[in-house]
């Protein structure tokens, strides 16, 4: 067969490609993003309805029932739980604000919810096998009525909505089981290389405004988690420790935000790879470094979009949700952020991201909680080591565990272990969390 030359380069195509990844992965959510999801699902359900609904049946995936257990649902007033976020959704829930969607609730929205769910048969969760890792499924009963309404891969991706018999967007004959997420075009353009030079001398104006809104909003709720005592205060314990140390205080600050949202802080954030503590681990770190190293906001911005994009390269052969701590993802972005405004090659970006998987690519995932904090503390060390180590030329080499040749491979490899490889641990760990597996 002859050999197909590669496509010419152009780099009007990569810009408006990553511009296109970052619009699309930098979205504002209140809160932790599986519960939103799941009051966005129900909110819809109840707009549908047109109507409060009598009762509802919510069906979600594994790792919907993992992240929503023990995260507090924003603008609750402290609840918790799958049921709270369907219930608060459909009684205060606007569905026309996505991820944003408990923004507008009242204090009658929570006392009607509080009503509502003192009858245990009003909310009916179950868990769904066999779906996507990101699936949920809600039913809103009222009078004689029923609407329904699936969201599947993506947290605001509805795949179906009907009311009574009448579908009115998707099919119920494309089952989300077994449907295969096709990404975006423009993520093919996702490689270290692009994303470096992108970041170098790219045009990144199509992306300039959710980039500044990332580092505004994860500012303030990293503020916020300073400032005030939220979760388990693993920001300030860090700050109050060692703050004269730049590297502990960007973990301080991306802790912090995590802090702040799981513990139910009704500030937004930005996201990326679908998440809030994934769009803080890969800004707060990198915005510490650009202080400490006297970079101007040009640059800084520049630094953050090779972050974002880094991690959702990584994230990219993970999927939406695993057993994999996606904290690494971001993790991965903000050491290669970092080096790069320490003035680092390409081979010493690619060495840092391969440095920080050779270390923290095993941490799991067992839910969004006051925890999730430390985990973001432990992969941003991880990553800073993996900078430091890479600007001395020093690094893990191929063959040492799941490094491979480059730092392309070295990304694929861990993303295998991540899908493939830890979905049996994904499956034990709900076991544990939902009482199914006896432990001794």
């Amino acid at each position: 067969m002859p050999h197909t030359p590669a496509a010419p380069f152009c780099a009007e195509v990569r810009d408006r490609a990553l511009c296109e990844v970052l619009n699309e992965e930098l979205v504002c959510a209140l809160g932790c993003t599986e519960p939103i999801s799941v009051a966005y699902a129900a909110a819809l359900a109840s707009k549908t309805l047109g109507a409060e609904p009598d009762r509802l049946e919510v069906g979600c995936s594994g790792n919907i029932v993992k992240n929503v257990k023990s995260v507090t649902v924003p603008n609750s007033d402290g609840m918790h739980g799958i049921e709270a976020a369907a219930t608060l959704g459909a009684v205060g829930g606007d569905a026309n604000s996505a991820l944003e969607v408990l923004e507008s609730v009242t204090p009658e929205h929570i006392a009607r919810t509080r009503e509502l769910l003192s009858d245990p048969a009003y909310c009916d969760v179950s868990l769904v096998e066999d779906v996507p890792n990101l699936y949920i499924k809600v039913r809103a009963h009222a009078a004689e009525h029923v609407a329904e309404v699936v969201i599947a891969e993506h947290h605001t991706n509805v795949v179906y909505r009907a009311l009574d018999d009448t579908t009115l967007d998707g099919s119920r004959d494309q089952d989300p089981a077994l449907m295969e997420h096709e990404n975006n075009p423009a993520y093919e353009q996702l490689k270290i290389d692009a994303i470096i030079g992108f970041a170098e001398s790219g045009d990144i104006d199509a992306a300039r405004e959710v980039l500044e809104r990332q580092i505004s909003y994860n500012d303030t709720i990293s503020r916020e988690g300073l400032n005030n005592a939220w979760g388990a205060e693993v920001g300030r314990t860090l700050m109050e420790t060692r703050e004269h140390d730049a590297a502990c205080r960007a973990r301080a600050r991306a802790a912090a935000g995590s802090d702040a949202r799981m513990s139910g802080c009704a500030l937004p954030v930005v996201i990326v790879c679908g998440s809030g503590n994934q769009g803080i681990t890969a800004c707060l770190p990198v915005m510490e470094y650009a202080e400490q190293l006297g970079v101007d906001h040009e640059r800084l911005l520049r630094a953050v979009a090779l972050s974002d994009l880094v991690a959702a390269h990584v994230k990219g052969y993970i999927g939406a949700l695993s057993a994999f701590c996606g904290v690494v993802c971001a993790a991965c972005g903000a050491g290669a952020a970092i080096c790069w405004m320490r003035g680092g090659t390409p081979e010493q970006i690619g060495a840092t991201i391969v440095n920080t998987l050779g270390n923290v690519g095993g941490i799991v995932c067992d839910g969004a909680k006051p925890s999730c904090a430390a985990k973001i503390s432990a992969a941003v060390d991880a990553a800073i080591m993996g900078c430091d180590m890479a600007m001395a030329g020093r690094g893990f080499r191929a063959g040492e565990g799941l490094v491979q040749r480059t730092v392309e491979e070295t990304i694929a490899s861990i993303g295998y272990v991540g899908r493939v490889g830890m979905k049996p641990t994904d499956e034990e760990i709900l076991n544990i969390m939902i009482g199914k597996t006896t432990l001794r």
